[in-house]
């Protein structure tokens, strides 16, 4: 059994006690918004979901309906927002994010006047700048905050949100969040948050890479590469990459973790932005490009550090 195909582990390790319980909804029930939604329910609250297959919400309910508190799923995006405070989405792209909020049976036109609607969805700078402004229009506010921490982030409760909005409706969105986070920050305007985690992903691509060419040279070196990697792990290079990924990739082991195909979603995502403000990014540029090789070696869903596998 992969890490992807694993059950959903216990949530009790990590209970967060807001305030108060408030009426929830969780649009989008992928490996990353059905744990999210999870740990909602586990810390009280009220939650409905929804998800475009139905018996994804099914499950959920099944496995959720001992935690405190009243918990639905509806069949539509509307019916699921519409008596909720706060809406919490998480889906895959700009497309299906528009077509949850602004299509028909879209959550916007029926959600309460003053509720929010937080989006966790990885997507570009310009939808969320576009949802904020429907949003007000709607008498709504919106946030767009993506990410970072990976499927087992989400199963453990401990992911990193990075925000862009309103400050009032980023404070009162904040402590629910941090049922399924460690850090719940807002950096700025609506679209500040879809642009921290380009930052985000910028940074693993490199790393990724430059731990891929480290542990080849080393191999080809004739090092033992798991005493290199502990020693240096103690030093300059040490990095979540190397912590969590170095010793999988000695094993060549990529079926888990953050896909190639997600990860070059996202880079396409930097990229358009790189366009629009100018930056120069040879190095992702590189690395996308490598990824594609991945993908061309049936690698579209093997974890982000099958980089390796190129110099193999």
């Amino acid at each position: 059994m992969t890490e992807l195909a694993k059950p959903f582990p216990s949530i009790n390790a990590k209970i967060y006690e807001p305030a108060k319980p408030v009426r929830v909804t969780f649009l989008g029930l992928g490996v990353m918004g059905y744990p999210m939604a999870g740990h909602l329910a586990a810390n009280g609250h009220h939650v409905t979901v929804y998800n475009r297959s139905p018996a994804k919400a099914d499950a959920w309910l099944i496995e959720f309906k001992k935690t405190t508190g009243q918990h639905g799923s509806e069949a539509t995006p509307a019916l699921a927002s519409s008596s909720a405070d706060i809406v919490f989405c998480c889906v895959g792209n700009d497309d299906d994010l528009r077509a949850v909020t602004l299509g028909k049976d879209g959550a916007f036109a029926a959600m309460k006047k003053n509720s929010i609607f937080v989006d966790h969805t990885t997507a570009s700078a310009s939808i969320a700048r576009e949802l904020a402004v429907a949003a007000k229009a709607a008498g709504i506010s919106f946030i767009d905050a993506p990410v970072s921490g990976g499927q087992m982030g989400a199963q453990n409760g401990m992911l990193t949100v990075m925000c862009g909005g309103d400050a009032s409706a980023f404070n009162a969105i904040q402590p629910i969040a941090m049922a399924f986070s460690r850090a719940v920050t807002l950096l700025g305007a609506s679209g500040a948050g879809q642009l921290a985690k380009m930052v985000n992903q910028v940074c693993i691509a490199g790393m990724v890479q430059g731990l891929s060419e480290a542990i080849a040279f080393g191999e080809r070196a004739g090092l033992d590469m798991h005493q290199v990697l502990d020693v240096i792990g103690k030093g300059a290079a040490q990095s979540w990459q190397l912590d969590s990924r170095g010793k999988t990739m000695l094993a060549d082991k990529f079926d888990f973790g953050f896909a190639v195909d997600w990860m070059r979603k996202d880079l396409g995502l930097v990229m358009e932005e790189a366009k629009r403000n100018g930056a120069r990014l040879p190095v992702t540029a590189l690395v996308d490009q490598f990824y594609a090789d991945v993908q061309q070696m049936g690698g579209g869903r093997w974890d982000t550090s099958s980089l390796i596998k190129r110099l193999k």
